[in-house]
């Protein structure tokens, strides 16, 4: 086991998937096939795209994103491409 950085009730989050989260929310960086299934709420291919680990803690990101991620940054692919976006506008303007 790694360690925990984000824990609901029995499931984690393992530490190094939550920096690929954070510049994907701050940043609207594309992240990895795993996490872009977490987003765009496609269960099928996060349990494709998982390693073993992430499998046993499906429910975890589940829950991480329902509760600390605005809703609108995930859900779809639609949701997913437009956060994308606004983000990396959001971070030129603030340049």
């Amino acid at each position: 086991m790694t360690e925990k950085d984000y824990t609901f009730k029995n499931w984690y989050i393992p530490a190094r998937m939550l920096g690929g989260i954070e510049r994907y929310i701050k940043y609207g960086l594309h992240p990895g096939s795993f996490l872009t299934s977490i987003i765009t709420n496609d269960f099928k291919g996060a349990c494709a795209n998982a390693d073993d680990e992430n499998l046993a803690n499906l429910p975890a990101y589940a829950a991480y994103f329902y509760n600390e991620v605005p809703c609108g940054a995930w859900g779809s692919k639609e949701e997913m491409k437009a956060w994308m976006k606004s983000k990396r506008a959001e971070n030129i303007t603030n340049k």
